[in-house]
């Protein structure tokens, strides 16, 4: 063991590390197959569950991709390989894809398993790094990792998990793709977190029914400031008799009209409201929402559902946005 005082560039083996991952990964790209293709198109018309299963460093990385797959709507688990040989295979049916990773392909481990899924003829994807392994041989679909140089003593799974971890994001995301799974299919899993605010839509944080500031386009202004008053929004969302929005009127609308030293009293909603006012879609993501307002220098907007872009559900203001932070 060498001196513990003898100075150490870390950043030079940060670099050095990243470098090898990145030519391990550059290998990887070179392998892909039609086999690849196989495997998505087998996920996604899977009837039932993914289950993922390693060894070691592996088994970890087996965990990851399951937890991706669930994320997108895929139903997915991860199973231990040492527990497998102890009843957790009982949960393994034949609408089940299994998907075995092991660098070496030859796990002791993973043997019971690779004949399980053979013997009952579950459908049997296997990612590793040797042809000649019995998890390549055995697999009903194979996906082949390279033989890379390990970081450290070329012993630590390094490359090779990176590689793995690589190609189970490169399936989820094909899944993805494949499912056509959209902003609001992935919300739908991802309620919480900071995650889930940034999915956060219009709908989320729009003011609704009763707490909509409506006004009948030809009603007194007086009554609109009394309104507006009530309501404490500085916003008013201007309808015709068949409730379909005409236009809005702003608190800095008032200001602007008062400073002109006209009489508001005088006038109808209709001859002071800003007509046609810009709205969005219930779905719009909040994060679009806020860039819209900004974009057009306004602090509402007029939520609409579906094809009935004139008739107002809920209206949006940027402090709805602000409030829960979302950027």
């Amino acid at each position: 063991m060498g001196s513990l005082n003898k100075k150490i560039n870390f950043k030079k083996i940060a670099k050095e590390v990243i470098d090898l991952e990145i030519r391990a990964l550059q290998k990887l790209k070179k392998t892909l197959n039609k086999n690849f293709d196989k495997a998505v198109n087998a996920i996604v018309n899977c009837q039932s569950k993914v289950i993922l299963c390693g060894v070691g460093k592996s088994g970890i990385i087996a965990n990851k991709i399951s937890a991706t797959l669930s994320s997108i709507g895929t139903p997915s688990f991860s199973l231990s390989a040492n527990d497998c040989s102890h009843g957790n295979m009982g949960s393994i049916t034949r609408k089940d894809i299994l998907i075995l990773i092991s660098y070496s392909g030859n796990s002791v481990e993973l043997k019971n398993i690779i004949n399980y899924a053979n013997r009952y003829k579950v459908l049997l994807i296997g990612i590793t790094s040797k042809k000649n392994s019995d998890l390549y041989k055995n697999s009903d679909i194979s996906l082949i990792t390279p033989e890379v140089k390990e970081a450290g003593l070329d012993m630590i799974p390094t490359s090779s998990t990176i590689n793995q971890l690589s190609i189970g994001d490169a399936l989820a995301i094909s899944t993805l793709k494949k499912k056509k799974i959209n902003n609001l299919d992935f919300k739908k899993f991802h309620p919480s977190g900071s995650l889930g605010e940034k999915l956060k839509t219009a709908e989320d944080l729009m003011l609704k029914k009763d707490k909509i500031p409506f006004i009948d386009e030809n009603k007194s202004m007086n009554k609109a400031l009394r309104i507006m008053t009530e309501k404490k929004l500085g916003t008013l969302i201007v309808r015709n008799k068949r409730k379909y929005t005409t236009g809005i009127i702003t608190d800095g609308q008032i200001r602007r009209f008062n400073s002109k030293n006209i009489d508001l009293n005088s006038l109808k909603v209709k001859d002071v409201m800003t007509k046609n006012p810009i709205k969005i879609d219930k779905n719009v993501l909040a994060t679009k929402a806020l860039a819209l307002m900004n974009e057009k220098k306004i602090t509402s907007l007029c939520v609409y559902e579906k094809k009935k872009r004139f008739i107002t559900i809920g209206i949006l203001h940027i402090h709805n946005i602000l409030n829960k932070k979302i950027y």
